[in-house]
């Protein structure tokens, strides 16, 4: 791999890490717990659109341990690699079929995401009773999605790189 391309992707994994700490930093918005933005994954998506989706992999799975290390907790660390896989399986996928923006692609993150944590909370809780608040989760999904796919567009757009 080139130094260039290593460099970039240890540079945006330190801005998702950066961002997931900034958002760990804002009062929740709303009264349902778990709902957040999700704002590091405005580097993944840019990482999946500019670097390709193995790199935009190691990106996101380095930023989820890295910041259940440093800011989370063991379980912490389970949650966020259920959402992260099915997130990152669902937006290369979705983006190899050349068909979908990248607000549809981060959109299925978001909700994927969703969908793999409460799957994660369901078998380490040993109960399904949650899967009656991931509705909620989805359609919190579907407005970060929205969000962070908007923002990962304009980065794509305005930051030329040749790796």
């Amino acid at each position: 791999m080139k130094t260039k391309k290593v460099t970039v992707m240890a540079l945006t994994i330190a801005v998702a890490m950066i961002l997931s700490f900034v958002e760990s930093q804002i009062p929740a918005f709303v009264a349902i717990p778990g709902v957040k933005m999700g704002l590091a994954n405005i580097a993944v998506v840019f990482a999946l659109y500019k670097l390709g989706w193995k790199e935009a992999a190691v990106v996101s799975l380095i930023r989820v341990f890295l910041v259940s290390l440093l800011f989370g907790t063991g379980a912490t660390l389970f949650y966020s690699v259920a959402g992260a896989v099915l997130s990152l399986l669902g937006m290369i996928g979705l983006k190899a079929t050349g068909l979908f923006s990248s607000v549809a692609v981060s959109v299925t993150g978001g909700v994927l995401h969703n969908v793999g944590q409460i799957g994660m909370a369901c078998f380490l809780l040993g109960t399904d009773v949650l899967r009656y608040y991931l509705p909620f989760l989805m359609f919190s999904g579907i407005l970060a999605g929205v969000v962070i796919g908007v923002l990962a567009a304009i980065l794509v757009m305005r930051i030329k790189l040749e790796v």
